[in-house]
Formats: C-alpha cells, structure tokens, sequence
C-alpha cells in the first residue's frame, strides 16, 4: 500500500473504469480484494475487503474533520456501533473506543479500541490507518451482569481489524475508499454450522454499511 501512494497509484476504483462509473453514478463499489473473499489460515479466517463511494458536494477538509469526530460516531454508524468516544489525541493521531454491535441470527457486542493514524499528502489526498488494539466480547450488556469473555470462549466474530483509508477531492465530491482486512479466530466446537457463514458474510455487509453511512451523513 505503502508502494502505491509513492507511486500515483492512490485510487483502487481507477483501476478499472467500470468501478469509476458505477462510483460516480451513486453506488458504493464493494468488492474482495484480489478476488478472495477470505483465506483460511491455522486457527483462523482472514477476510480482505476493499470498497469506495463519492461523496459530491463536500470538501477534503469537511471529509476529514467528519471522520475525526470519534465522539459522534454513534450516531452515525448505528445501530452497528452503539457507542463511541475519543480516548486521546496528538496531533493527527487517536486513540478510540467503540462499541459494536454484530447481529445476524446470532447478537454479539464487542469493546474495541484502535489507533487512528492520519496522513495529508497535498491540499486534495489525504489517508488514513487505523489498526485495533483491544477487541472483547460482552456477555449480557447493558445488565448488570455485564463482563467480558476471555478470548477462546467467545464467538470468534473478532478478532483483529486493519482499516486503510483513503480520500481523493476531486470530480464534484471527495472519492472515499476503505480497505478492511480483519481476523477471525475459529469458532467454538459445535456452532461452526451456524457461525462460520455469519463470519464469512459480516465484513462485506460491514463495509458497504459503512460507506454509505458516511455518504449520508457527509450530505
């Protein structure tokens, strides 16, 4: 990634035109990267998921200052992120907490924190890395019971997640991609039936959420 910014290469959707069209004609362009719609490793499944949307009539400056706002987050990204809140900051990076709401047959809520690392490269390009650092499943929250599971004896919808934005003014609007590479563990014996399609399913659903929630409220 690092190699593509340094060479020009800064928008996956200019890779192919088809993408650029359907971007530019309001839809958010989801698709697995390379192909993969995940990869099964010892113990776990890593999922890598790459979408873009156009946002017209805004600004790299309002783009970005949206995205920073941690704070308001739960008000925009609901019902999948029922709260969040800015821990620290210095200077263009933070640190974050949300809570989210993962709900498909099954309903799990996890505590996360990310580092969030911004990047401006001129008055138009801008990007962005936010990378977990601390992912608990909540049993019973909201009760007064509430507490946390020790990893191994959660549902494995979470693991670690890797988020790589990016932000290019320009045509009208801001192109806005986002690039979600996550882990999930392996499920507990006995629910792989019903957990793993759940698991498989959830970053594109995700993803594509995402994206138009931060086109709708940006409008």
């Amino acid at each position: 990634m690092d190699a593509e910014i340094r060479e020009g290469r800064f928008l996956w959707l200019e890779q192919r035109e088809e993408r650029l069209q359907q971007a530019r004609a309001g839809r958010a362009v989801i698709d697995p990267w390379e192909g993969k719609v995940s990869r099964d490793i010892s113990s776990g499944i890593i999922h890598d998921w790459i979408g873009a949307a156009l946002i017209p009539g805004v600004t790299l400056a309002k783009t970005i200052g949206f995205m920073q706002n941690y704070d308001a987050h739960k008000n925009v990204y609901k019902p999948e992120v029922i709260d969040s809140k800015l821990l620290s900051r210095n200077g263009n990076s933070f640190k974050i907490y949300l809570r989210l709401l993962k709900k498909k047959v099954l309903t799990v809520v996890l505590n996360t924190e990310h580092a969030v690392e911004y990047f401006q490269l001129s008055k138009t390009r801008a990007y962005s890395v936010s990378r977990s650092t601390r992912i608990a499943e909540v049993d019973n929250p909201g009760k007064p019971s509430e507490r946390e599971i020790e990893q191994g004896g959660d549902h494995g919808f979470l693991w670690n997640i890797n988020s790589y934005w990016r932000f290019d003014e320009r045509d009208g609007g801001v192109y806005v991609e986002c690039r979600a590479i996550s882990l999930t563990r392996d499920v507990p014996v006995g629910l792989g039936w019903l957990v793993t399609p759940i698991i498989r399913n959830l970053p594109r659903e995700s993803l594509e959420s995402t994206l138009l929630a931060t086109r709708k409220a940006l409008q």
